[in-house]
């Protein structure tokens, strides 16, 4: 999809992303998940800020987007908490920064956007600490073969109006990047994963 127009799409969304109500589950997996963020710490497409009451205190966060709505979204909804928060407006795919930046990086719900995820993961590997975490929520292709199926039918109509890939295998790509999960929890037909990654075996 044509970057601008994928823009357009996640600008057109921002309002929805900033007034919806999560679900009990949603919201149990980004405090589980986010709870071990330490330090100096990346959020990748942070949207309008859903994980922004999960971070532990005395991190410092680098939050980016693609997405001048979203990201506004972001800094208001910052405000409302104690969180030490710089923001880029920048498309990660070609954004880039030094080697082992950060001692934790958090993704929620962003491998679906992207045209090149493998090579994202492989640039997150490497902006790593050594001995930082990868702290992901992801969503991709079910183990249910019915509900694979659906999804693959729909993914060109779902990627045409939200911008959004539902079939790949977010683990696979993990492995493919040569990052080590270290643990993993997988709901809804396997289709959403929680995954802490470390760079490094």
């Amino acid at each position: 999809m044509d970057k601008t127009r994928q823009v357009r799409l996640f600008n057109k969304q921002a309002v929805q992303y900033k007034t919806r109500k999560e679900g009990a589950a949603l919201r149990s997996w980004r405090q589980k998940l986010l709870r071990h963020a330490t330090g100096e710490v990346l959020e990748l497409a942070v949207g309008a800020g859903a994980n922004f009451p999960y971070y532990p205190d005395g991190i410092k966060l680098t939050a980016t987007d693609f997405s001048p709505d979203m990201l506004k979204h972001a800094r208001e909804a910052a405000a409302g908490y104690s969180l030490d928060a710089t923001f880029i407006l920048a498309d990660i795919e070609e954004l880039d920064f030094p080697d082992h930046s950060f001692d934790t990086i958090v993704s929620s719900l962003s491998f679906c956007s992207y045209e090149h995820p493998l090579h994202v993961m492989q640039k997150i590997k490497r902006w790593c600490k050594p001995d930082g975490h990868i702290l992901l929520m992801e969503h991709g292709i079910s183990s249910n073969r019915v509900v694979s199926i659906g999804q693959r039918v729909l993914n060109p109509l779902l990627l045409r109006t939200i911008g959004c890939h539902h079939t790949r295998n977010i683990p696979d790509i993990v492995r493919q990047s040569g990052m080590f999960i270290e643990r993993s929890e997988s709901h809804m037909l396997n289709m959403v994963h929680l995954l802490w990654v470390k760079p490094e075996k």
